[in-house]
């Protein structure tokens, strides 16, 4: 995990319930619980591209992150849509910017399912996502903990997108991946707290196509 230069406290673990789950195992009450609300119509190719790359994210800030969704899978109920990181994966392969992706919409049920999951993951790591977008810490110790996340980003990129597209390429390019990398931080730390999932719901369905 992405942890704070300045600090020697690391942030939570998986065994220990933190900011989006209670020590009940059910949804903070600044989160909506698994199911209260649907999409209406399937996300766009632009809009699913953008849900896995925070998604990408969130792995990106916590090397525990393919286990963390897992977990998080199971603390929200959709055990037994994504039992395992395979069933995770062939949702999040509708992303057409990965190496292997799948053609059609993602149902409806699994699209809503992993907004709900990734804004727990937001909450949960909440702290981490505004220290990269903190303006009052040293210069040369925000710029070590956005050097040490993108290089994580880049290996992950690297692993599972495709290379060829140019989307891809501009994420990894270190002066024009700047922005749209910066840009899906600031979109996962609105996607926190209350009114978070309505607000990352309504900007995945106006994402174009």
């Amino acid at each position: 995990m992405i942890q704070n230069p300045s600090s020697s406290t690391a942030p939570a673990e998986l065994d220990r319930p933190a900011m989006a789950i209670s020590t009940s195992g059910t949804p903070s009450p600044g989160l909506p619980a698994a199911g209260t609300a649907t999409l209406t119509r399937p996300l766009s190719r632009r809009g699913l591209e953008r849900l896995d790359l925070m998604l990408l994210c969130m792995e990106a800030l916590d090397h525990n992150g393919g286990e963390a969704m897992l977990w998080m899978c199971e603390k929200l109920g959709y055990g037994e849509r994504f039992p395992n990181r395979v069933e995770l994966w062939k949702r999040r392969c509708h992303n057409p910017l990965r190496r292997a992706c799948r053609r059609g919409d993602l149902a409806l049920e699994d699209s809503d399912a992993l907004i709900h999951i990734l804004c727990h993951l937001a909450e949960r790591l909440y702290p981490l996502l505004r220290s990269l977008l903190c303006s009052t810490d040293p210069a040369e110790l925000i710029d070590l903990r956005w050097t040490l996340f993108r290089r994580r980003l880049s290996e992950l990129l690297r692993e599972r997108m495709n290379p060829r597209r140019s989307g891809v390429q501009a994420l990894l390019d270190d002066k024009a991946g700047q922005t749209p990398v910066r840009q899906l931080i600031q979109a996962l730390t609105l996607a926190a707290g209350e009114g978070g999932y309505q607000r990352l719901r309504a900007s995945l369905l106006d994402a174009v196509a």
